[in-house]
C-alpha cells in the first residue's frame, strides 16, 4: 500500500477554474474523507487522483511515483462509484473477477483472490447469484470486492452509499470501517454527509469552492474549527450562529441571547466591532421557567430532542434538550450557556478569533 501527495493541483474547464492549487498529503494506510457541499470539487479531485480527469497544473504522486499523466489503469488505484456498475448477466463471482480475467490473470489466481475478497466482505453465500438477486447493500459489497481483487495501492470511494436507504447506509459504514481495519489500505472517500465523514475518517479534508478549508482528525475539526464554514459543516445538528457586538472589558452583546464575557485567551477586536458567535446545540441549557425564547418545533428522537427556539429579535437556535425537558410548541423557555463553549468569528472574513 502507498500514500498519496497532491502538490499545487489545479483543474480548469476552459476558462473556468474549479480546483485551486490543492496541496495535500495522505499517509500510507490512512482513511481520508473529502467532505463538503455539492459543487465544492470533492468528486472532481477524486477523479483527478483516479486519472479520469486531467490535471491542468500540479503533481499527483502515489507511493512516491509521479502519476499526474499516467493512464488510469497504471496508477495503482481502484474506484468504487455511486452506482454499482455490475454486469447483470454475470454471477457475483464472475463480476468480481472480470477485470482480472480481462488482464489475463490465470484462473487459479482469480479464484484465490475472489475467494479472499468474498471472505472479507462476507459474500461466500452469494457467489453464484446474479446482481438482481441481491440487495442494494450486497451489490455495493460486490462492487467493493471487485476493487479489492485488483490489489490497488489506493482505494477511491465516490459517495458509495448515497443510493442506499438510511438503515443500509449505517450497515455499510460499519462494513467499510471494518474493511479498512482488516486490510489496512490507503482509502480516499468522498461524501457530502458529514456524519459519514466523522465516523469513518482518520483525516477529514473540508472543501469549499475548490479550496481546502481545513484538514484534520474528525474531533480536531469539531473542537477547533478554523472558520465559520468548517464550524457549521462539522457537527450534527449544525452549530448555531448569532451576531454579536464587542463591548468594553471583553464582553460580547448578543441580542436575543444575552451578554457573555469572552475567555481571556480570545483576542477580540476593539469595542464596537461586530463578531459572529457560534454555539453548539448540546452546549445550551434549557430553563423551563424562563421566557426569552418561543418553542417553534421539537424533534423528539427518544432519549434526546432537538428544539427550534425563536428569540424576539428573530434569531433561531437549535437546542439539544433532555428527554424530560418540557417543550410545548408555542411555549416559552429560557436558554443559558457557558461562555467557555462559545466560538468567535470575524464578521467579515469569517475566520476564527482565537
Amino acid at each position: 500500500m502507498s500514500g498519496l501527495k497532491l502538490s499545487n493541483v489545479i483543474k480548469r474547464y476552459g476558462d473556468v477554474q474549479v480546483i485551486h492549487g490543492v496541496d495535500l498529503e495522505i499517509e500510507d494506510g490512512e482513511f481520508c474523507v473529502f467532505v463538503g457541499p455539492s459543487g465544492c470539487g470533492k468528486s472532481t479531485l477524486l477523479r483527478m487522483v483516479a486519472g479520469l480527469e486531467e490535471t491542468s497544473e500540479g503533481q499527483i504522486s502515489i507511493g512516491g511515483r509521479d502519476v499526474t499523466h499516467v493512464d488510469p489503469a497504471e496508477r495503482g488505484v481502484a474506484m468504487v462509484f455511486q452506482t454499482y456498475a455490475l454486469y447483470p448477466h454475470m454471477t457475483v463471482e464472475e463480476n468480481m473477477g472480470f477485470g482480472l480475467k480481462m488482464n489475463g490473470v490465470p484462473k487459479a489466481e482469480i479464484k484465490q483472490k475472489v475467494g479472499e475478497a468474498s471472505r472479507i466482505l462476507k459474500l461466500d453465500d452469494y457467489l453464484k447469484r446474479k446482481p438482481k438477486a441481491l440487495s442494494g447493500g450486497q451489490r455495493q459489497r460486490v462492487a467493493i470486492g471487485r476493487a479489492i481483487v485488483r490489489g490497488p495501492e489506493v482505494f477511491l470511494f465516490d459517495e458509495p452509499l448515497s443510493n442506499l436507504d438510511a438503515e443500509l447506509r449505517v450497515e455499510m459504514r460499519v462494513e467499510i470501517a471494518r474493511l479498512h481495519k482488516e486490510i489496512g489500505a490507503t482509502m480516499i472517500y468522498v461524501t457530502h454527509d458529514q456524519v459519514e465523514a466523522m465516523t469513518l475518517a482518520d483525516k477529514i479534508v473540508v472543501l469549499r469552492l475548490g479550496n481546502i478549508e481545513q484538514v484534520g482528525a474528525p474531533m480536531d475539526l469539531y473542537r477547533d474549527p478554523d472558520n465559520k464554514f468548517v464550524a457549521g459543516f462539522i457537527g450534527s445538528p449544525a452549530m448555531n450562529f448569532v451576531e454579536g457586538v464587542v463591548e468594553e472589558g471583553g464582553t460580547v452583546r448578543m441580542p436575543g441571547l444575552g451578554d457573555a464575557v469572552a475567555p481571556a485567551s480570545v483576542a477580540l477586536p476593539a469595542a464596537g466591532s461586530k463578531v459572529i458567535v457560534g454555539l453548539r446545540p448540546q452546549h445550551i441549557r434549557v430553563d423551563p421557567e424562563g421566557d426569552s425564547h418561543t418553542v417553534d418545533i421539537t424533534e423528539s428522537l427518544g432519549g434526546v430532542s432537538y428544539v427550534y427556539a425563536n428569540a424576539a429579535n428573530g434569531d433561531r437556535l437549535v437546542v439539544e434538550a433532555r428527554e424530560d425537558d418540557p417543550m410545548p410548541r408555542g411555549g416559552k423557555v429560557g436558554l443559558s450557556f457557558d461562555p467557555a463553549n462559545l466560538f468567535f468569528f470575524d464578521a467579515e472574513t469569517e475566520k476564527r478569533i482565537r
